[in-house]
């Protein structure tokens, strides 16, 4: 049977409705598809880790999947059996290897190993901890990394040995941690909620429970060495590098600062940064030393009332305080630093942040704090994607033009140092030819991406909205105006951005010529803008050309949106695509399809009205043909849809058909 006849017979009905195995056998042969490669940032990340001294950081998702990144083309990817949500993340640095804690309260060891010639991350052993008291609320790895402390809801520590997998018979239990404690203590302190090992004594172990209590435990003698209490719920702790103050974090947006040699109050006062009024939970805090003023960088804590829905990670040295405000929820945090454990400070250079919908890396030496352009990982979707474009073998004067562009438009707002994260070496050959990627958006914007190898690099911006007057361009100047006394002194920051402005900007279509750097978009509001690639910036009047699809003696009413405003003033674009003329068809309908022939020097366009072909460079309408049937329901000023227009022709199929079987069984009864 022929590949043709196959697909014939799938698409056949065959009584009843009911979907046979012959069928479903030839729906995979047919249609298998099987992933290759996968670009940008993982869906639904969950938990976040970083090897220092191999500089690799991991991500893990809801759905199980582990990946690990260093150097760009550096990538491991791994997928956990049980598919479950990933909890917590473990280095275990210099050896290859991970820990994962999954929502099922299973831990996972992985490994990266080299088969057939090729790297691959496996998972090599597995442990659960069962029981409803046993659910595991945090984990601490030892410094010496050969065990990992299990803190459970039910309040009791676990210690899981890293080499075997197995639990050892050590185990602190909380009714003996009790017993150590002053009796004004002895209360019910709640489950395990933060684990740290003393950075000069291992044998040391801070631990805070839910409801305040925090105990330094010495595990050599078996007893509590100290015992501090603080009023509110604790969130997380944390130890100074000098190991004689640790600093906690509360529910009720505070921290302190305590001192080993005086259990009985903290060392300074307690602090509530963005108080007097109540403020939401402080979930992750570091103290970080420097030559200069310490670091002080927590997560949440901004006030519930005003600034509640906000997502926020503030850093404070000396004087400085910024607020990086992100636009979705704050999953983990953490910082690198080039110095060992021996040495006096900690120097962070870079504050790794993991939000839900990026990952974002900001240079904490250079001036202003910028954040580092990403050569991977890449949130794809910072504005919904409306369509996409791909050019191959692309020529290297435009491709040189477009990075260029690029280069000088982040220059100025993103990080000039070289991307930290640097482990692994990439071992695949440089790509011969460059591949394009380009991706419409939402917002009217469109991004350039090097598709040309597995890590798809960001090369440069198109914004098409300031070329029009859009609702956001109606907004009072004046509402930012006294941002720089604003508190919190909030930034924005990160590039995933999900609101549009103004919906009618949306790319619908784009055409490039990578021969002549001529690049055409098609709109939601029925506009084509024709550009060109330029390396020096311009300032000119923008030229227009009006496309009468449907005519006046159509009689025909648009009860859609109004088409864009194009600016009437001089505008001035930057290096890169710069604006010929636009061509606005009406009714500002969608532009349905697009056709671009840069050497005869025409486009064709297409909305759900009909169809005009435009000369580009006397900027004049060719033709244009109205499709519109006057029975149609879009005479009455609908907008036609893929959805309805198929509905209407299986409504109509249907009543064919029980019309010709209507008139068959007449003739029959007839006989």
């Amino acid at each position: 049977m022929s590949a043709a006849s196959r697909v014939r017979n799938l698409f056949k009905r065959k009584g009843g409705g009911h979907t046979s195995a012959e069928r479903e056998k030839l729906k995979k042969e047919l249609f298998s598809f099987k992933k290759t490669v996968e670009h940008g940032f993982p869906h639904k990340p969950t938990a976040i880790a970083y090897d220092p001294q191999l500089n690799l950081v991991a991500l893990g998702t809801k759905s199980g999947i582990i990946k690990i990144l260093g150097a760009p083309g550096v990538e491991f990817v791994g997928t956990s059996s049980e598919a479950t949500n990933v909890n917590q993340l473990f280095f275990l640095p210099n050896q290859g290897r991970l820990i994962s804690l999954c929502d099922d309260n299973t831990l996972h060891l992985w490994e990266v190993n080299i088969r057939d010639g090729n790297s691959l991350l496996e998972e090599v052993k597995s442990f659960s901890l069962e029981g409803r008291l046993k659910k595991i609320s945090v984990c601490c790895l030892s410094t010496d990394h050969k065990h990992l402390y299990l803190g459970t809801e039910g309040g009791n520590i676990y210690l899981l040995d890293v080499v075997t997998f197995d639990l050892l018979e050590h185990i602190i239990y909380q009714d003996v941690v009790m017993q150590n404690v002053p009796d004004d203590c002895k209360v019910n302190p709640g489950s395990v909620e933060a684990i740290a090992q003393h950075p000069n004594s291992p044998d040391k172990l801070l631990i805070g429970y839910n409801r305040g209590l925090m105990v330094v435990w010495d595990s050599k003698e078996f007893n509590a060495d100290r015992t501090f209490v603080s009023d509110p719920s604790l969130e997380t702790l944390t130890w100074h590098r000098d190991g004689i103050r640790f600093t906690t974090a509360h529910h009720d947006g505070s921290y302190c600062v305590w001192n080993m040699n005086d259990s009985t109050t903290p060392e300074k006062d307690r602090t509530t940064p963005y108080g007097p009024f109540p403020c939401k939970s402080i979930n992750n805090i570091k103290h970080l030393t420097t030559k200069s003023d310490p670091f002080m960088i927590f997560s949440g804590g901004m006030p519930r009332a005003s600034y509640g829905d906000r997502h926020c990670v503030t850093v404070m040295q000396g004087k400085k305080n910024v607020v990086f405000d992100f636009t979705s929820r704050i999953i983990d945090f953490f910082t690198m630093s080039d110095v060992d454990s021996e040495y006096e400070f900690d120097e962070p250079h870079t504050l790794v942040v993991l939000v839900e919908e990026e990952l974002v890396f900001i240079d904490l030496q250079s001036e202003g704090w910028p954040s580092f352009t990403l050569p991977y990982l890449s949130s794809l979707h910072a504005s919904a994607i409306t369509c996409s474009h791909h050019v191959s073998n692309v020529p290297s004067e435009l491709w040189d033009k477009i990075t260029a562009a690029g280069e000088q438009q982040i220059a100025s707002i993103c990080s000039q140092r070289e991307w930290p994260l640097n482990g692994g070496k990439n071992l695949a050959e440089s790509p011969m030819e460059h591949d394009l990627l380009m991706t419409g958006h939402e917002d009217g914007s469109i991004r350039f991406w090097d598709a040309s190898t597995v890590a798809l690099k960001f090369l440069y911006k198109l914004s098409t909205a300031p070329l029009f007057v859009t609702d956001a361009d109606h907004v009072d100047p004046s509402a930012g105006a006294d941002s720089e006394e604003e508190w919190p002194p909030f930034r924005k920051i990160g590039v995933f951005d999900p609101y549009s402005d103004d919906p009618r900007l949306g790319i619908q279509k784009m055409n490039l010529c990578s021969l002549s750097g001529t690049l055409v978009i098609a709109g939601t509001a029925g506009q084509v803008i024709h550009m060109k690639i330029a390396t020096e910036e311009k300032t000119a009047t923008i030229e227009t050309c009006k496309v009468q699809i449907v005519g006046e003696q159509d009689k025909f009413v648009w009860k859609g949106h109004e088409a864009l405003p194009i600016q009437e003033d001089a505008v001035t674009t930057a290096a890169g695509f710069q604006p010929v003329f636009i061509a606005q068809c009406t009714p500002p309908a969608a532009i349905t399809a697009l056709a671009v022939q840069t050497t005869w020097g025409v486009t064709a366009v297409g909305t759900s009205h009909g169809f005009a072909l435009i000369d580009s460079i006397h900027k004049k309408v060719v033709t244009n043909q109205c499709t519109l049937n006057p029975l149609d329901l879009s005479a009455a000023g609908e907008q036609l849809s893929k959805r309805k227009s198929v509905k209407k022709s299986l409504r109509a199929t249907i009543r064919r058909m029980r019309k010709g079987r209507g008139k068959k069984t007449k003739q029959e009864s007839r006989t």
